[in-house]
This record gives C-alpha cells, sequence and structure tokens, in this order.
C-alpha cells in the first residue's frame, strides 16, 4: 500500500483516539471504565457532567476549528501558489478578530453569550465580501495578497486601538483572551452556531478543488484547458472565509496551524491541491485537540492560551518553511 493510501485511515484513527484522550485526560483522569460508561450514559451523573459538558465540547470545538484552518490553509496555498499563504492572508481572520473585539469594547457581548461568535461571523462574511469583490475586478492574484495585506493591517491598528481605550481592565482582559485565542469552556450550542459556516465553506472548498490541481500548471496554461480563473478565486475565497470566520468565531485568533499542516501533507499526495484539503483539515484538527491536551496538562498557574501554544509550535515551522522555499528546497 501507498502512503497516500494509509494517509486518510491513519488521521482518521488518530483524530479519534486524540478526541478520546482529550476526554480522558485533565485535571483528573478518568479510568478507561468510567469514560466508556459517560460516554454512552451509563456514569455517575459527575462524569457525564465531566465528559459531555467540559471535555467533549472543547476537544469537538478545538478539532473543528483545526480542521476548517486546514482546509483553507490549502485551498489558498493552491489557489495563490504559495506555501506561505495561510487563512490570515487575506485579511478574513484579522477583520473576524476585530469585531468580536468591537462587540467586547462596547459591551455588546454582555447582553448575550452569542454576541462575540455573531460578531466574528459578520466581520468575516465582511472581509469575504470585500476580497471577493477584489476577484470580481482583478483576476491578479497579487493584487487579492495584497488587498488582504491591507485588511489585516487595518483590522490589526483598529484592534490596537480599541485595547488602547479599553474602558476598563475587564473589558481590556477579554479582548486579550479573545486575541490569544481559546477553546475552554466551549459548549455544543457554540459548536451549533459556528459549524453551519465551517461546513459551507469546507463544501465551497472541496466542490472547486479540481480547478487547484488546474492552478498548478500556472494561470495561462490553467485557462487554455478550460478553468475559469474569476470563479475558482471567488468560490476559494468565499469557502475559506465562511469556514475561516466560523473557527474564530469559536476559538478566537489561531494562526500557524493553516500553514503548517497542509505543508506536511503535501508530500503524501504528489503536491497536489486538491488531494491536499481534506487531509490537511483532519490533520490540523489533529495537531490542535493534542495542543489543547497539553495545554490542559501543564502544571501553570494560569492555564495557557490555544492560539499562544499553536504560536509557538507553529512559528518555527513557518520560519523553517520560508527558508525550505528560500533554498528552492519546497
Amino acid at each position: 500500500m501507498t502512503r497516500e493510501t494509509l494517509l486518510m485511515p491513519t488521521l482518521i484513527a488518530a483524530s479519534v483516539l486524540a478526541i478520546l484522550s482529550a476526554c480522558f485526560l485533565g485535571s483528573t483522569a478518568l479510568p478507561a471504565d468510567r469514560l466508556l460508561a459517560a460516554l454512552f450514559g451509563g456514569a455517575e451523573a459527575g462524569d457525564r457532567l465531566v465528559v459531555w459538558q467540559i471535555r467533549l465540547p472543547r476537544a469537538i470545538a478545538a478539532y473543528i476549528v483545526g480542521a476548517a484552518l486546514g482546509i483553507s490553509g490549502a485551498a489558498l496555498q493552491g489557489l495563490l501558489r504559495n506555501p506561505l499563504a495561510e487563512p490570515g492572508v487575506l485579511g478574513v481572520s484579522a477583520s473576524a478578530s476585530l469585531m468580536a473585539t468591537f462587540a467586547l469594547y462596547y459591551g455588546i457581548a454582555s447582553i448575550t453569550p452569542w454576541a462575540v461568535p455573531i460578531a466574528a461571523i459578520i466581520g468575516a462574511l465582511t472581509a469575504t465580501g470585500l476580497i471577493t469583490v477584489a476577484a470580481l475586478r482583478t483576476q491578479s492574484v497579487v493584487t487579492l495578497i495584497l488587498i488582504g495585506v491591507g485588511l489585516s493591517s487595518f483590522a490589526g491598528a483598529a484592534m490596537s486601538l480599541l485595547m488602547n481605550l479599553a474602558p476598563n481592565p475587564f473589558s481590556l482582559s477579554d479582548m486579550i483572551n479573545w486575541m490569544l485565542g481559546s477553546v475552554a469552556n466551549r459548549s455544543f450550542d457554540e459548536i451549533t452556531l459556528a459549524a453551519p459556516f465551517i461546513l459551507a465553506g469546507g463544501a465551497t472548498l472541496f466542490a472547486t478543488r479540481r480547478g487547484l490541481s488546474a492552478l498548478t500548471l500556472g494561470e495561462e496554461a490553467a485557462a487554455g484547458i478550460g478553468l475559469n480563473l474569476r470563479r475558482q478565486q471567488i468560490f476559494t475565497v468565499v469557502g475559506a472565509g465562511l469556514a475561516t470566520g466560523g473557527a474564530v468565531a469559536l476559538a478566537g485568533a489561531i494562526g500557524f496551524v493553516g500553514i503548517v499542516a497542509p505543508h506536511i501533507i503535501r508530500p503524501f499526495v504528489g503536491h497536489d491541491p486538491a488531494r491536499s484539503l481534506v487531509p490537511s483539515a483532519l490533520f490540523s484538527g489533529l495537531i490542535l485537540v493534542v495542543a489543547d491536551i497539553f495545554v490542559r496538562l501543564m502544571p501553570t498557574s494560569a492555564e495557557l492560551k490555544l492560539g499562544v501554544v499553536a504560536a509557538l509550535i507553529g512559528a518555527p515551522a513557518f520560519v523553517w518553511i520560508a527558508m525550505q522555499r528560500r533554498t528552492g528546497n519546497d
């Protein structure tokens, strides 16, 4: 059997094992018999509460956030033909974070617990709309990147301004916590809110995957074999925007996973962007679940944020990927 044939079953099995491990491990480990009983409704109320209300939702949230970022990163790397591309490259992540910060700054979050995730989704959809309009007006990938950089820079400056003008330390703390990224205390209700956007984005990217394979030949050659470049750009941007917006709504700002996972997966699928989408999603979800287990087991006085751990792992990997690209080994 080839490496590609084994890849999907291995990732699926590892993902299931990681999610079960996340339910098993914590400040107090559950024995295997109690964990299985809690999962299937035969345990004490306390065990069921720990598994179904705390650990399982957190693990699933980490997994689907990672999957959203992984498939978006793989699609954008295929569209832009750049292994350093990721969901933040189009400004969607930053715009979603800005709107979430806006909701925290003006106290809208105190009205309803849905305010912050809904605001994040609105921010992501707004940025996606702007990028889509840009894609309609130009076929230049470079122009899309420049617009994305501009959006990210503006959103970052606006977030810094809001934090600088925070009316009290509590609002500032909430904004900082959101920017650091976390899936702690997430519930199935919050997952249900974000999941439709992530699923819609992932389905859009998967439906247009063949165009990503054509783009490996170059824009002119892809157009020559019948690819509608503008349509491919629009659907890829919209799909990545929806998936990323749902991820930010659920977990806040988490970076680098969308770069690293597709880069590791590509050699297993012959460097074909279309075949890398689903494995990248699975592997990225696996990375975030494992990272979140690490976060919960770290013996620190205050729990580390998932976004911080992801950055500590991902930033060196990003530098390595960039160095490989510079030396022509990518």
